[in-house]
C-alpha cells in the first residue's frame, strides 16, 4: 500500500506547486501596467501642482504640434527631388517635344511641377514673358510654403512666457501664504511653493524646445523647396531662350 501511494503524493505536489507559480508574462504585464498608472498619475500630480497656467501651455503645446503635423503633410507633398525632374523636363525640351514636358509637370503635384508647367506653357513666346509666368507662379507658391510656419515661433515664445508668467504668480502665492504662517512652518511652505512654481517654468520650456526644434527642420524644408523653384526656374528660362535662339538661325536658314 505504501508503494502505491507514495508516487501519487509526488505528482500531486509537483501539480500544485506548477498551478501556484504565475506565468512569466503575466507578472511583467502587470508591471507593465502598475508603471503606465504611476506616470499617468505623475503627469496629473505634475499638472495639479502647476496650477492652471500648466493646463494653458498644454493647450498652446497641442495647438503647435496640431500645427507642426498639418505643415509636415502639406511640404512633404510640396517637395520633390528638384535635380531628376529637371532632367526629365530638359531631354524633353532638347527634343522639341514640349507637350511631353508639360506633362510630365502635370502628373506631379508638387509646386515645382507647377511652376515649371506654367513657363512650358509658353515656351513659343518671348524670354520676358516667359519669365513672367514663372515669376508669377513662384509668387503664388512661396505664401503655401511659409503659411503658418510663423505660428510655431510664436508657440514658442508664448509657452516659455506663460511658465514664466505661472511661476511668477506661484511664487506671489507662496509668500502670501508664508507671511501668516507659523515661524516653524514658513521654511517648509516657502520650499513646497517655490517647488510647484517652478512646474510651469519646466513645462514652458518642453513645449518651447520641442516647437522650436520642430519649426527649425519644417522651416529648412521650406527653404529647400523656395530654393528648388527659385534655381530651376532659371534653369528652365535659360534652355527655352537657348533653345529658341538655335532654332532661330536654323530657320532663317531653311528660308
Amino acid at each position: 500500500m505504501e508503494n502505491t501511494t507514495t508516487p501519487n503524493t509526488e505528482t500531486n505536489l509537483e501539480t500544485s506547486t506548477q498551478t501556484q507559480v504565475p506565468p512569466t508574462s503575466t507578472v511583467v504585464e502587470q508591471k507593465t501596467n502598475a508603471d503606465e498608472l504611476n506616470m499617468i498619475q505623475g503627469f496629473a500630480k505634475f499638472m495639479d501642482d502647476g496650477g492652471v497656467f500648466m493646463w494653458i501651455i498644454l493647450g498652446i503645446w497641442i495647438f503647435g504640434v496640431a500645427v507642426a503635423v498639418e505643415r509636415f503633410k502639406s511640404l512633404l507633398s510640396y517637395d520633390i527631388d528638384g535635380t531628376s525632374f529637371m532632367n526629365e523636363i530638359k531631354k524633353s525640351v532638347l527634343t522639341n517635344d514640349v507637350q511631353s514636358a508639360i506633362q510630365t509637370s502635370s502628373d506631379k503635384k508638387a509646386l515645382l511641377a507647377v511652376v515649371m508647367r506654367n513657363g512650358l506653357k509658353r515656351a513659343n513666346q518671348s524670354k520676358e514673358q516667359i519669365q513672367d509666368a514663372l515669376e508669377a507662379s513662384m509668387l503664388e507658391s512661396i505664401p503655401q510654403v511659409e503659411k503658418r510656419l510663423g505660428y510655431l515661433a510664436l508657440v514658442a515664445n508664448v509657452s516659455t512666457l506663460i511658465g514664466l508668467l505661472g511661476t511668477i504668480y506661484g511664487l506671489i502665492q507662496s509668500f502670501a501664504a508664508v507671511a501668516s504662517a507659523d515661524a516653524a512652518q514658513k521654511a517648509e511652505l516657502l520650499a513646497l511653493g517655490i517647488s510647484k512654481a517652478m512646474n510651469t517654468t519646466a513645462f514652458g520650456l518642453i513645449s518651447a524646445i520641442t516647437i522650436m526644434v520642430v519649426h527649425q527642420l519644417l522651416t529648412t524644408r521650406a527653404e529647400k523647396i523656395i530654393g528648388d523653384m527659385e534655381q530651376n526656374s532659371v534653369k528652365l528660362l535659360d534652355l527655352l531662350s537657348t533653345k529658341k535662339g538655335s532654332s532661330t538661325p536654323n530657320n532663317q536658314e531653311a528660308a
